[in-house]
């Protein structure tokens, strides 16, 4: 365990997600705020911008030129795709640890990358030693890793809901599996966007990213790379009007194997003592207000009588089990802590 407290930069610290790291890392008993970035806000308090913070976060925002990153253990990137890698090589040579919130270590396939982001990879041999931060799935390459590509927030939802049945073989690949997701307006970062303003998304719900959304390749090679073979996946997105919040609901056919299987005893055993996942009893229907402002994914099984099909319904806050405080549960991993740590939040109700 450590002895001392981490040291913790962040980069890009007024979005939704910086903003939930800093709620979140405030507390955290093994953590030290050392620096927190913004280029548009150097010198104004954190304090001064987000008053939720006040008495928790002392520090001012610093100008990224300005900042000595590598004084940190750790360095979160709370930032739009690509700036990650382009500090990422300094600061691993310096042996600080790298989280990236955005999509820069996510797919390893660079050309899959450059195809769906427009940008040119400049560190591809560090993304070739980057884990994917999904802890339940890949928790010892989180220990190992320098580096971490924190994943999507529809990713999170999709391969957690799968990853039992495609491990033990149990769908029907013949078929395509099929997720239609839905996520709260945060999703869509803080900016100013007509899309998002309050009269646009309030009493409406769409769906978009219908012809491609940015998640399915990231989806698509994680289903392959826990099956083991080729999947046929289709992913619809769709924005809903509600702050926080994501529900997915996925469609799958078993196999016969599957058909014979006890998806929900497979399911509890799978993920018994996993903490920030919650298989709930047959029958249920989760709800996002379970889990709002908690690292939480809760999961529900439902069996389509007569079909083959099996529905899947995963709910969880996209800004915390799929962004923050993912990020924060793959940090506790690389530095031998208690998992939990800063993360122990009851979710909020109403």
């Amino acid at each position: 365990m450590q002895s001392k407290k981490i040291k913790v930069g962040i980069v890009g610290g007024t979005g939704y997600t910086g903003v939930e790291l800093l709620r979140l890392l405030a507390l955290h008993p093994d953590v030290e705020l050392s620096v927190i970035t913004s280029r548009g806000e150097a010198g104004l308090p954190v304090a001064d911008m987000f008053p939720s913070l006040r008495g928790r976060v002392n520090l001012a925002f610093t100008d990224p030129a300005q900042a000595d990153l590598t004084l940190c253990d750790v360095v979160f990137f709370a930032t739009p795709h690509g700036v990650a890698m382009s500090q990422a090589k300094a600061l691993v040579a310096a042996g600080v640890k790298v989280i990236d919130l955005a999509a820069d270590f996510r797919l390893q396939d660079t050309a899959v990358f450059e195809q769906w982001y427009k940008l040119s990879h400049s560190c591809p041999e560090i993304l070739a030693d980057a884990a994917y931060g999904i802890p339940e799935l890949y928790r010892d390459k989180v220990r190992a890793a320098q580096v971490i590509g924190n994943p999507g927030c529809y990713p999170t939802t999709v391969l957690l809901g799968l990853a039992p049945l495609l491990e033990q073989g149990l769908i029907d690949l013949s078929v395509p599996i099929i997720s239609d997701s839905k996520s709260g307006v945060s999703g869509a970062g803080r900016k100013a966007e007509v899309a998002t303003l309050f009269a646009e998304s309030s009493d409406n719900m769409k769906a978009y990213g219908v012809a491609g959304h940015r998640h399915h390749p990231e989806i698509h090679a994680q289903l392959q790379q826990i099956a083991g073979e080729q999947v046929q996946f289709i992913f619809v997105p769709h924005l809903i009007p509600m702050i926080r919040g994501m529900l997915s609901t996925i469609y799958v056919k078993l196999s016969a194997l599957g058909l014979k299987t006890d998806i929900q005893g497979l399911y509890e055993a799978r993920y018994q003592g996993e903490a920030f996942v919650d298989v709930l009893p047959p029958g249920s229907l989760p709800e996002t207000r379970s889990v709002r402002g908690a690292n939480q994914l809760r999961l529900a099984l439902h069996p389509q009588a007569d079909s083959g099909y099996l529905t899947i319904i995963v709910v969880q806050d996209n800004l915390v089990k799929g962004a923050a405080g993912q990020a924060v549960q793959n940090m506790n991993i690389m530095f031998d802590l208690d998992e939990q740590a800063g993360l122990n939040i009851v979710p909020l109700l109403p």
